[in-house]
This record gives C-alpha cells, sequence and structure tokens, in this order.
C-alpha cells in the first residue's frame, strides 16, 4: 500500500500542492499540508481500499486542512466560507468538472510562483520541479549535476524566501511575465525530461510525468502566443513525446531512438509538433526553437540511415553558442560521429573527461563506450559501460549498459581469440 501512495503522490504532487496552495498562498505550508494528506492516504486507504479519484482524495483532504487551519487563525473571508461549505458538503472526496478546471489554473500558478525573481534561477528550478512535478532532491540534483544537500538548501531557501516576500498566488500580467518565462519554460522542459528518462526508479519513463509537462506547455501556449520560445518548446516536446510507445519493449526495457519501429511514432503528435516549430521560428531562435529543429530531423526521417546528422551536427553547435554547456557538447559528439564516423565523435567526447560537471554524469561513459564499440575497441567499451552502469540511477538503464558491457566482452573474447 505504500508503494500505491508513493505512486500516487508522484504523480498528483503539482495538483494537490497547487490545490492547497490557492487557499493558504504559501506554497511551503501548502507542500507540508499536502503530505499530511499523504499520511492521511498511508493511514486510511488500507482500511477502506483506495479511492477511485486518488489525486482528488488528496487534494479534498489537504484543501479540508487548509480551510480548518485558515478557520483556526480567524482570517477566512466569504470565499473561504464558500469552499468550506462545499468541502463539507462531500462526505467522499470527489470534484466535479469545475472544480478540476480550478485545479489546472491552480497548476499554472503555481508554476509562475515559484519562479518568482525574487528566486535565483536555479531556485526557481528547483522549488518548482519539487512542488509541480514531485521529484525527490536526489532527482533535481541529478537533473543539475549537483549535490543532493545543495538542492535541498535552495529549496528550503526558496520558500521561505516566497513566504517573507508575499507573493501573490497568481498567473502575473502580460508585463511581468516575460521576465519569468525562462524559469517557467525550463522547469517544463525538465519535467517533461525527467518523465521521457527517469534519473531513478524501476521504470525508463514516467509517462504523467511527461504528459503533466506537454499539458502545461500547451496552456502556456495558449497563454502567450506571441512567444516564439513557447511555441519551440511546445515543438520540441509533442515531437519526443511521439516516441513514447516505441521506447520500451514488453517488459519495459529500453530501446534506444536508431532500433525503434518508428511506424509506432504518434504522427498525430509529430503534426502538432512540426506545426508548433513552424509559429517558433525567427531570425534568432531561441535554445528550445534550435532542439525543435534537432527532433525534427528525427521525426521526418522514415528510417535511421535517412537522419540528416549533418545539419543535427550544426544545430548542435548553434545551440552551444546559445546555451554553452558541456552536455550539449556531448550530444554533439554523437552526432559528429553518426555524420563523419565514431573516430571524429570519440575525439570530441575524450575532450569533455576531465569536464567536472560530467564526473557523475553516466551518459559521457555510455557515449564513449558505444562509440568505442563501433570501432572494434571492445575491452575498452566493456570498461565503459560498466562505469556507466555504476553511476546510472534508473534500474532499467543500468541493466541497459550492463548487457552492452556484457556483449562488449564476449565480442572481445572473439576478438582476442581470432588473433590467437
Amino acid at each position: 500500500m505504500r508503494r500505491t501512495v508513493e505512486t500516487v503522490w508522484r504523480m498528483e504532487a503539482g495538483r494537490v500542492v497547487a490545490g492547497i496552495a490557492g487557499i493558504v498562498r504559501d506554497v511551503g505550508l501548502a507542500e507540508e499540508l499536502a503530505q499530511d494528506a499523504m499520511v492521511a492516504a498511508l493511514e486510511q486507504w488500507p482500511r477502506d481500499g483506495v479511492p477511485a479519484n486518488p489525486g482528488a482524495w488528496l487534494t479534498t483532504v489537504g484543501k479540508r486542512r487548509a480551510v480548518d487551519l485558515v478557520r483556526r487563525q480567524q482570517t477566512r473571508d466569504r470565499v473561504v466560507d464558500a469552499l468550506g461549505r462545499d468541502l463539507d458538503e462531500h462526505h467522499t472526496p470527489d470534484f466535479d468538472a469545475a472544480v478540476e478546471d480550478r485545479i489546472e489554473d491552480d497548476l499554472l500558478r503555481l508554476i509562475f510562483v515559484s519562479c518568482h525573481p525574487v528566486l535565483s534561477p536555479i531556485a526557481r528550478a528547483a522549488l518548482t520541479l519539487r512542488l509541480l512535478g514531485g521529484l525527490t532532491t536526489g532527482e533535481i540534483a541529478r537533473a543539475f549535476l549537483t549535490t543532493e544537500s545543495t538542492i535541498g538548501q535552495r529549496i528550503t531557501r526558496a520558500k521561505q524566501t516566497l513566504a517573507a516576500a508575499k507573493v501573490p498566488f497568481e498567473v502575473p500580467e502580460p508585463a511581468e511575465r516575460a521576465e519569468r518565462l525562462g524559469s517557467v519554460l525550463e522547469v517544463v522542459y525538465l519535467i517533461f525530461n525527467e518523465g521521457y528518462a527517469a534519473t531513478a526508479g524501476d521504470d525508463w519513463m514516467r509517462p504523467a510525468l511527461a504528459q503533466e509537462a506537454l499539458r502545461l506547455a500547451r496552456q502556456l501556449q495558449a497563454l502567450m502566443p506571441g512567444e516564439p520560445e513557447v511555441h519551440g518548446l511546445a515543438a520540441l516536446l509533442e515531437i519526443q513525446a511521439s516516441r513514447t510507445r516505441a521506447r520500451t519493449g514488453p517488459d519495459g526495457e529500453p530501446i534506444l531512438l536508431n532500433d525503434q519501429d518508428r511506424s509506432r511514432w504518434d504522427r498525430l503528435l509529430i503534426r502538432r509538433g512540426l506545426a508548433a516549430l513552424d509559429r517558433a521560428r525567427t531570425d534568432h531562435p531561441g535554445p528550445y526553437a534550435v532542439q525543435a529543429e534537432i527532433a525534427a530531423c528525427h521525426a521526418r526521417a522514415r528510417t535511421p540511415e535517412e537522419t540528416d546528422w549533418a545539419r543535427i551536427a550544426t544545430l548542435y553547435v548553434e545551440l552551444a553558442r546559445l546555451v554553452p554547456s558541456p552536455v550539449v557538447e556531448l550530444n554533439r559528439a554523437v552526432a559528429v560521429a553518426q555524420a563523419d564516423g565514431p573516430a571524429a565523435g570519440l575525439e570530441l567526447a575524450r575532450k569533455l573527461a576531465d569536464e567536472p560537471a560530467l564526473a557523475q554524469y553516466h551518459l559521457l561513459p555510455s557515449v564513449l563506450g558505444d562509440l568505442l564499440a563501433k570501432l572494434g575497441r571492445h575491452d575498452e567499451a566493456r570498461r565503459e559501460f560498466e562505469r556507466a552502469a555504476s553511476l546510472a540511477g534508473n534500474a532499467r538503464e543500468r541493466a541497459l549498459l550492463l548487457d552492452r558491457a556484457a556483449a562488449s566482452d564476449r565480442s572481445g573474447r572473439h576478438q582476442r581469440s581470432e588473433k590467437s
């Protein structure tokens, strides 16, 4: 039962916290009340069974406690009275369509509140990933290639800062949205990435989290239709999400891009993504639009061999100019390897070996292992795959890397036997 509650929490945390924050106007307190609701679920669900709508159950319990708290503080007004009466009338937690719509609005409010300019950019992103995405501090730390303690401190300080500044729980006016937009887009992007390729756990993907990020991106398109990067992010997520059905096998095992059955890619999502990309194009595209162009290169290729890797490599050069990052350079190395051969890619990837930010990043040795294997250097490839597996936090990905290490070991032994 604990596992069931934890799964529901990871899927519904953002909605629960957002709904409660709409009452108490304090994101830190809202998270505490949401966690109280989760404790109540741990106590009641084993006895009464899991409700039909567990997310709504948690939100209702959390809101009731929020209303009780507001009443105790003697600050209730007519809105709180009305909300309290509405909740008291429901003996079993449930929501009608109007309340569900309110929750969706609260989610967007929460993301803008958490991305307030009083916080540093990384604090904005970390707090929102924690509240909206339900990610643990460890998962957030891996996303930012930093330590868990550092992220934990930033999240705590961010909650305190928002409370001290008495930031209103609302979507800001259009003039104020622009200064928060970069952080808002980054958070939605990081939430999608965690859903698309989970950094930890037993499953390679968390589809509900990716779907939530995609929904938020679409909402942002409606809210800010004149912002090209909003459409760029939406395009990227639509196209990436189109591969979901093809990314895992019957038992949940990962299937890498070049091995995927492209007939299983969702053509509707691809069309939506390409349409959004058309709206994102400007003379000076932003980083999400550039990444969407890269994703479009894959989406347009009917087979792996038709992929325009030379264009992808050029796009990564442009992306590195906009957002310099060793991770971008690693992706460029992969593209160069596809376009110009594994030796060219290996030369670029090797240059990243001393990057401090990549010291615990499992994809660097994974890429090195792949390129070394393609060059027939199987013993070296095996060592890199084993190192990558030791750094991977996701069980499915770790198993894949160990399988590749074993395959390299077999190839290496075969290679040595042929020479003897």
